[in-house]
């Protein structure tokens, strides 16, 4: 289906870097689990940004800060991850081994064990497998409502309606229903009822991970590639979380396994990200719990999808140099005197996506690897999948003309603007465009997608 144009009528419905904040949501009054902010990528976006729990639609736009009141914008660029989901027939399958094991071999009297054992039902079914939840509409409408209010000049009725934004999308069902959701956002807000919008189904571009058979075989299908998360789940701090979560529950250790603690974790993340509730279920962490289970699922995404190995990041270089074709083409007719003809890109994708771009780009890199061995030294880590990659990520850039031949790209991660690494020096956020093509000349250069994922000696085609 790649590359395939796809003609919608708007749906009825779908089922279903600032790392901190100066407002910060009270757990007690908005009923938040104490652990909310550990969930990796199962996580809500709201807590990355914990002023949306008040406003959904805020946006702070002081925080953009062009260098000249000149500054405009020629092209946007927003790389998305999907909304919130449904979790996978494989974490459904894990929940319902602990389910069963709670309801026939726990009892207690603790007033949440009682809920979870005779109020809670394991509802959860292996065919929802990852699909969008209403809440992921809802995520993926107000971001589009957000950045259109962030960028009004750029992102507007007359440019939708033009056909100068542009959607692309994996073909998974959540990515899908995620862009209908973005497009349906705008037009709600613009009251567009009359028009039919397009989207391109690309999974060369924002699946890339799937068409990368060096990646595949020495990382995704590697048993080896994952060993320092290994070591770390059969090591002392996993160890004690679950003989905390046996001791809990009353049980032996030996039957609470790794799989029953992710489990249990998963549990308490797709309650609250799905539902908003406060489950039951999250009462067998408490935060340092949390913090070795978010740990644990950072080294997962650390060796498989970033710095680990070098092909987790150069299996995005399709996505990388599709991104600054964009930008130079926007830029070159823009010079020219021409019309945009492109003035936004949405891209719709995965988790999976932005991780290899973001490392490929030298995001979120701490001076230290992380491994099995030195969580207690990784408390103040960047790379934190939570503040990352909850649901509906997003990376956007922001090409500007400020006058007399200054052009400008600024980079946001999760609407907060950031630093490209190797440009730090300088703590501007909207640096010269040909100051970030320079700082990135070696990967504009080669970085080829099919040499490095060796499709050439498979014959694979892309």
């Amino acid at each position: 289906m790649t590359n395939m144009l796809w003609k919608i009528i708007y749906f009825t419905s779908i089922t279903g870097f600032s790392w901190c904040s100066s407002t910060e949501a009270s757990p007690e009054d908005q009923n938040i689990p104490h652990i909310a902010k550990y969930f990796s990528t199962k996580g809500r976006y709201e807590e990355v940004n914990p002023y949306l729990i008040k406003n959904i639609t805020a946006v702070n736009s002081s925080a953009l800060q062009p260098p000249s009141p000149l500054c405009r914008e020629i092209h946007l660029t927003a790389i998305i991850r999907h909304g919130t989901r449904y979790p996978t027939t494989k974490n459904v399958k894990k929940m319902q081994k602990l389910y069963e094991l709670v309801q026939d071999r726990v009892s207690g009297t603790e007033e949440w064990l009682r809920e979870i054992l005779t109020q809670w039902t394991m509802w959860y079914t292996e065919d929802m497998d990852g699909r969008l939840v209403q809440k992921g509409v809802q995520d993926l409408k107000h971001l589009a409502v957000r950045l259109a209010k962030l960028f009004p000049s750029i992102i507007s009725e007359e440019k939708l309606r033009g056909g100068l934004i542009k959607f692309i999308t994996s073909s998974k069902h959540r990515c899908v229903n995620s862009t209908l959701s973005f497009q349906a956002g705008l037009a709600e807000m613009w009251a567009i009822k009359d028009v039919q919008f397009e989207y391109t189904v690309n999974d060369a571009l924002m699946r890339f991970f799937d068409k990368c058979t060096k990646f595949i075989d020495e990382v995704d299908k590697n048993p080896l590639a994952l060993v320092e998360m290994d070591k770390f789940i059969q090591g002392p701090e996993m160890k004690r979380v679950q003989e905390k979560i046996a001791d809990r529950l009353n049980v032996p250790y030996p039957l609470i396994t790794d799989d029953m603690v992710e489990a249990a974790f998963y549990l308490c993340a797709y309650e609250f990200a799905i539902k908003t509730v406060n489950s039951p279920w999250c009462r067998l962490f408490d935060e340092a719990d949390a913090q070795v289970m978010e740990y644990k699922l950072d080294l997962k995404q650390f060796w498989k999808r970033a710095y680990g190995y070098d092909i987790n990041s150069k299996s995005s270089c399709i996505l990388f140099h599709d991104v600054f074709e964009r930008l130079d083409k926007a830029l070159n007719e823009h010079k020219s005197g021409q019309k945009v003809t492109e003035a936004v890109t949405v891209q719709v994708g995965h988790a999976e996506t932005l991780l290899p771009l973001f490392t490929l780009l030298g995001f979120f890199k701490n001076a230290e690897p992380l491994t099995s061995t030195n969580f207690a030294s990784q408390t103040r880590r960047s790379f934190r999948t939570s503040r990352m990659l909850p649901y509906a990520a997003n990376f956007v850039l922001v090409l500007y003309d400020c006058g007399g031949g200054d052009f400008r790209l600024q980079p946001l991660v999760n609407e907060q603007p950031v630093i490209f690494p190797g440009l730090t020096e300088r703590q501007d956020s909207m640096p010269l465009y040909e100051d970030v093509k320079r700082q990135y000349e070696e990967l504009l250069k080669g970085c080829d997608f099919e040499t490095v994922c060796e499709l050439f000696e498979k014959n694979v085609e892309v």
